[in-house]
């Protein structure tokens, strides 16, 4: 408890002062976490050493869930969709004093994935397609978790590694993917996080990769743990562990939850029988109570009473401020955003749209993701309807509702308004993949009808994922909300007043159909069985094998490699404002290439703009397309100006300018030309230039 020491050197004195038995407790949730108990699920330990804390943990991507008077952040994918990493280090710190003061002090969040289809269920829970994007956000929130309150300290676990793409068949799956591919796509959003921010621990997945299950893969080591640099431990998802002696010498520290597998009988008996040694048991309780320790578990205990209510004014205002920078405008025709005062009634259709529920659906429904334990709003959230009355008022405009259950009646509704503002929403979460991008509740139809009726249609949608739309064409206005939180009707009324300017960008790509996506063949995505069926036999366990042949052609790389036009870039989100970009500069030296340019407020107002900055390889190389290499969000009054400058570094953790050899087991810089771009989205880059890198 000599907190002058180093966390290394106080993990070593106490578990020099163990005994084998009080050592292993380490290596399960439980034991690990209630020192004060010995029996857990029948299996017994001895006491535990005095002054080790207790520790609980919460899951918590988007909230802390499974507990009541907190925030109803909104989904992480609207985090993305800001691509503003000061925000994502407010939300955890908001979230990690929540989960504090709730008696939580790890939180099992936040995620990563590669965004290989957006039908897999948990794409609300992560953060986008792109590595650099998704891993720099993760590392900014995973700073708020463990360093945004310092009497108050959480520790952040990233997940779920790694290949963990779809929610079909998760635990009964093998993502097969070669070893170039798993380094540069699947790996790299870890890398960029972990570069970023240290978290305490890593979760690994349900899934095997290329045959092995995630939690006893030696990926755990050979990748995460010496490639990546990982110096955290490695803990199992529920229920993901199979075995004990592959999983502790594949480099798994901690089973999460009851001692099923890493039972003290079951690793004595590997130990005696010389299947596992002393030395990987030190290990891996090493690495739990040097991840403890260094994050301030042990110095500031818990709660010993549960705040009721921990959700703040402040906190709630960073829920707001993630909603608003994270809706994306996508479409607005005729400029009929903002709303003026000549709007003297408004029509707002859409079950969603209000608290009171239709068929089950409200407002509530879109708080956050569906499924096991997923987020939401522990209290009603503030309704859109609400909202946009309370808004409308102040103009002197009225409001009709209809809740768009009836597609002919939400239309009749809609003709008599100047403007008709209808909500679409769709599913989806932990558990199950979607089938399809349409909306539910026959939302398709609705806003189609709603559009035909009003041609000052705005649809706004509540989405965790990409949606097809086939009424596009029938309305003027597109806002993509996805879930909102809590919120959600304060953001979007200022938005569709223009009270806030929107200021997202797309992180994923929007296909026109799915016929485009990346996973062209059912090898692909669902993944087989034996026989070539996609549909699992009835009590057959086999593993589906998912067949990652697409490779590294995943998100918007795969649409420029294959020339296909999606619906929505990846990047791409309108603003009540335009920007220009001009004199582009570039200048290759020994660390990178130092890229510079212009961009200008062209607008009448205010905005936010978020430029980005492509790099294409050298043909040689074999890369599909370009790579998202730098970001810069600079906020701008109307004709203002300003430089950005960003540094494209050969050694950053993205590896911006180099391509994994798998013959040399390294990252290496092919020599030739390098194609720099700069604009707002991966298809609308104005500036583009040349260097040449040895």
């Amino acid at each position: 408890m000599n907190t002058a020491m180093s966390a290394g050197q106080r993990a070593q004195l106490l578990l020099k002062a163990s005994s084998l038995d009080q050592e292993l407790r380490w290596l399960g949730e439980q034991p690990a976490n209630q020192p004060a108990n010995t029996t857990f699920s029948g299996v017994t330990y001895p006491a535990q050493l005095p002054c080790t804390p207790k520790v609980t943990y919460t899951d918590g991507p988007d909230t802390v869930r499974g507990s009541t008077g907190v925030t109803g952040f909104p989904a992480q994918i609207g985090l993305a969709a800001s691509w503003n990493t000061n925000l994502a280090y407010d939300k955890g710190k908001a979230q990690g004093d929540e989960a504090f003061r709730k008696g939580k002090n790890v939180v099992l969040g936040p995620g990563v994935s590669s965004g290989r289809t957006p039908l897999a269920g948990r794409t609300p829970e992560y953060l986008g397609e792109d590595s650099l994007l998704g891993g720099t956000l993760a590392a900014a929130q995973t700073n708020g978790l463990q360093k945004g309150n310092p009497d108050r300290p959480t520790m952040a676990v990233l997940k779920h590694y790694i290949g963990n793409e779809q929610e079909l068949d998760r635990q009964t799956s093998s993502s097969n993917v070669d070893e170039r591919t798993l380094r540069e796509v699947y790996d790299l959003p870890f890398e960029v996080a972990i570069d970023g921010s240290s978290p305490g621990g890593v979760m690994c997945s349900y899934n095997q990769i290329n045959g092995t299950y995630a939690c006893e893969n030696p990926l755990l080591t050979g990748n995460l743990k010496k490639q990546l640099g990982f110096d955290g431990y490695v803990v199992s998802d529920f229920g993901a562990v199979h075995s004990t002696t592959p999983s502790l010498k594949a480099g798994l520290d901690q089973e999460l939850n009851r001692p099923l597998y890493y039972t003290p009988d079951k690793l004595k008996a590997a130990l005696s029988a010389g299947q596992i040694t002393r030395k990987q048991i030190d290990e891996a309780a090493y690495r739990v109570v040097k991840a403890y320790i260094k994050n301030g578990l042990f110095d500031h205990p818990l709660p010993t009473t549960p705040e009721d209510n921990v959700s703040t004014a402040a906190h709630k205002q960073v829920a707001q401020q993630i909603a608003t920078e994270g809706s994306v405008l996508l479409k607005n025709d005729g400029n009929v955003l903002p709303l003026s005062s000549k709007a003297k009634t408004i029509a707002v259709i859409g079950q969603t749209a209000s608290n009171t529920p239709t068929n089950g659906v409200s407002a509530a429904t879109v708080c956050g993701m569906s499924g096991f334990g997923a987020g939401s709003c522990t209290t009603p959230p503030v309704a859109p309807l609400d909202a946009i009355t309370a808004r409308a008022a102040k103009t002197g405009a009225s409001v009709i509702y209809d809740n768009g259950s009836d597609p002919a009646a939400a239309a009749a509704t809609a003709a008599k308004a100047d403007v008709a503002i209808v909500f679409g929403y769709s599913k989806m979460g932990e558990g199950s993949d979607r089938t399809n991008l349409n909306l539910d509740g026959n939302g398709d139809a609705l806003i189609s009808a709603v559009g035909g009726a009003n041609h000052n249609t705005i649809a706004v949608l509540e989405t965790g994922t990409a949606a097809l739309m086939p009424w596009q064409k029938d309305v003027k206005g597109i806002l993509e909300a996805w879930y909102p939180g809590e919120q959600q009707g304060t953001a979007i009324a200022r938005l569709l007043w223009g009270d806030d300017n929107p200021s997202g960008r797309l992180p994923m790509t929007f296909p026109k159909s799915l016929a485009d996506l990346p996973t062209q063949s059912s090898a692909q995505y669902p993944g087989v069985f034996a026989d070539g069926s996609t549909t699992r036999p009835a009590g057959d366990t086999s593993i589906r094998q998912v067949n990652y042949t697409e490779g590294l052609a995943v998100g918007y790389k795969w649409y420029e490699e294959n020339d296909i036009a999606p619906l929505y870039a990846f990047g791409y989100g309108l603003s009540y404002t335009s920007f220009s970009y001009r004199d582009l500069s570039v200048q290759a030296t020994k660390q990178g290439i130092e890229v510079s340019y212009e961009v200008t407020n062209t607008g009448r107002r205010a905005g936010t703009d978020t430029g980005q900055v492509y790099v294409t390889l050298p043909k040689a190389a074999g890369e599909p397309g370009k790579r998202l290499a730098a970001f810069q969000e600079v906020e701008l009054r109307p004709g203002q100006h300003k430089k950005v400058k960003v540094t494209i570094a050969r050694s950053a953790s993205d590896h911006p300018l180099s391509i994994w050899n798998s013959h040399k087991d390294a990252w290496t810089t092919p020599s030739g030309t390098y194609t720099l771009e700069a604009g707002s989205s991966s298809a609308d880059l104005p500036l583009k230039k040349t260097t040449t890198l040895r």
